[in-house]
């Protein structure tokens, strides 16, 4: 089995910063792509930004400039560090990775956290 486990969500105020961080166990062969969505009561989820196990990465226009996603991948960690943050931020946000396990190592299946919320206070 495999888990994802956020942590770092909360309240701030408007302008301010947190760091979300989210790890990812069990029986892991191999993560591609690692990222963080968010949704808000009635709306899609939406996706918030990806990072490849490269290093590669991908952000929404609406966080491009105050977000940034970095992991670690001997940790199996990806983390969104969120500055400037704005009203319109609070959402419940979600890790999401891209993992093949040791059960099934020829195919990537996609995993989800239990989501972390956040509150931005204008």
């Amino acid at each position: 089995q495999v888990q994802l486990v956020e942590s770092g969500g909360g309240l701030v105020q408007a302008g301010g910063s947190l760091r979300l961080s989210c790890a990812a166990s069990g029986s892991i062969f191999v993560i591609n792509v690692m990222g963080w969505y968010r949704q808000t009561p009635g709306k899609e989820r939406e996706l918030v930004a990806t990072i490849t196990s490269g290093g590669n990465t991908n952000y929404a226009d609406s966080v491009k400039g105050r977000f940034t996603i970095s992991r670690d991948n001997a940790k199996n960690t990806v983390y969104l560090q969120m500055n400037s943050l704005k009203a319109e931020d609070t959402a419940v946000y979600y890790c999401n990775a891209d993992i093949k396990t040791l059960r099934s190592p020829w195919q990537y299946f996609d995993y989800w956290g239990q989501g972390t919320q956040v509150t931005v206070s204008s």
